[in-house]
């Protein structure tokens, strides 16, 4: 088939590869428009519109996809399908009816449970024990469309969101391809999802990932693993921020006040509503991460304080 591919964001990256390779004809693709990065704030290109750069490949970068514009030239491309990976804008129903197949997205949760921009996110801060990958047709609503086909992934009890969503991005692009094979073929068919099971999944935001000290161990140890690497879980010490690594709960430890800092010679453990957390890697306003024993040693921290 004829395609475009639409993603912006490194996770998009597998599935690009993969179709490349896959025997489809790949046209162009689409992606956000160049951000504003770093330090002097130059314009940057995304890693899937770098990625079709550096092979000669097309770049379409609309501020909205609704762009007349934009969409005439997709209608030139005349592409039979668009799959899409993390596009990152909502794409109109004018757009979605230029391909003959529609618009085909890989999404990182078993539809219909965390529809949503974090959906990797909420499966481990709500401590899924499974999630997986499902490919559908893109329609007008959030995540609604039927769907194709599914992979299933357990999450494992130390899974950050940048782990399983590494994982889930290789995986669901071996789905994603097989659903465009099928489609190809004639043989692929969407199953409409059931009214059940809905969950959404918001992007979560700096206040969200800011620990609560007054949860017992096993949700502060999940909101550190969802919040990680994006946004960043947080907390703060002597009204200075810290951002915080993964914990890891500690069954057999004395009794702390929830945040209540104990510093021994071989970890730093902070207090919950239930048992303690051993603390992970830290890292300080303008300084780089380290360990948990190397921060508490150049803080000096006194008995009795606490993480806010």
């Amino acid at each position: 088939m004829r395609l475009v591919f639409a993603g912006t964001p490194e996770v998009a990256l597998p599935s690009l590869e993969a179709i490349a390779a896959s025997g489809h004809e790949l046209l162009a693709v689409v992606t956000r428009p160049d951000a504003p990065a770093g330090r002097g704030r130059r314009l940057v290109r995304s890693p899937v519109g770098a990625w079709a750069d550096e092979r000669g490949i097309e770049v379409l970068t609309p501020a909205r996809p609704r762009e007349p514009e934009f969409q005439e030239r997709l209608r030139e491309l005349a592409p039979d399908c668009v799959p899409v990976v993390a596009y990152g804008a909502l794409v109109p129903p004018s757009a979605l009816e230029i391909p003959a197949h529609g618009w085909v997205n890989l999404h990182f949760s078993l539809l219909p449970a965390w529809r949503g921009a974090a959906p990797v996110q909420h499966a481990v801060l709500h401590g899924d024990e499974v999630t997986g990958a499902s490919v559908f047709e893109l329609e007008a609503g959030l995540d609604t469309g039927p769907v194709y086909g599914t992979v299933t992934d357990q999450i494992r009890f130390n899974d950050t969101s940048g782990d399983l969503l590494e994982r889930l991005a290789r995986e669901g692009a071996g789905l994603l391809v097989a659903v465009l094979d099928a489609i190809a073929a004639g043989t692929a068919r969407a199953h409409p999802q059931p009214h059940d099971g809905v969950s959404l999944a918001p992007k979560l935001t700096v206040e969200d990932a800011r620990v609560r000290w007054t949860d017992p161990a096993f949700a502060v140890d999940r909101r550190i693993r969802a919040c990680s690497p994006a946004p960043g879980a947080w907390t703060t010490l002597r009204d200075d921020r810290l951002k915080l690594g993964p914990v890891r709960p500690i069954a057999n430890a004395p009794h702390l006040e929830p945040g209540e800092l104990r510093v021994e010679r071989t970890q730093v453990l902070a207090g919950t509503a239930t048992t303690p957390v051993q603390l992970g890697e830290i890292r300080a306003a303008g300084k780089k991460p380290m360990a948990a024993t190397d921060w508490a040693r150049g803080m000096r921290i006194e008995a009795g304080e606490k993480l806010a």
